[in-house]
């Protein structure tokens, strides 16, 4: 009894294909386009990525190479700020150098300056107390040697004759 019910006959060889083919019929009425629509949908939305996905690995690779030149050029641009910066620093210690050399010298020359005034007014009293120590001194020389009236008259005579012989 089993071996019957394996044994392929005409009506069921028959009814199994039309089976089939209805199936068929129906599958490619009904399933075989939307299957195949999403098939090609799935697959143009893949193509798709892969565009943007390429797209986007170029606009990557473009701003990369945008930030390395923006990179270098920040480089570039920190080193002249820094070189300027070095710059302006050098000239402005040069100044400061310049300047306090200037005001040194400034200063020695008021110092040499004001000693030669010290100098010379220390040179003047020096004159000064040693022209009335000579008056002082040739005071009492005098009154000491001329205390007669002959001996002033030949002082006085001899000093006239000095003088007459200085302005001729």
């Amino acid at each position: 009894m089993l071996l019957s019910l394996v044994e392929p006959s005409f009506g069921l060889i028959f009814w199994m294909t039309l089976s089939f083919l209805a199936v068929l019929f129906i599958l490619a009425k009904f399933a075989w386009k939307p299957i195949l629509n999403g098939l090609k949908e799935r697959e143009a939305s893949i193509a798709d990525a892969l565009n943007e996905a390429r797209k986007a690995r170029e606009e990557i690779a473009a701003m990369n190479a945008r930030n390395e030149d923006l990179e270098r050029a920040a480089r570039e641009e920190r080193e002249l700020l820094l070189k300027e910066a070095r710059d302006i620093r050098d000239r402005e210690i040069a100044g400061a150098k310049e300047k306090a050399k200037a005001e040194a010298e400034a200063m020695l020359e008021r110092a040499r300056a004001e000693i030669r005034n010290e100098k010379s007014a220390a040179v003047a009293d020096i004159k000064m107390l040693v022209g009335e120590l000579s008056v002082e001194i040739a005071e009492k020389l005098l009154r000491e040697k001329l205390t007669d009236d002959a001996t002033q008259r030949a002082l006085v005579d001899r000093m006239l004759k000095e003088a007459e012989a200085r302005l001729s």
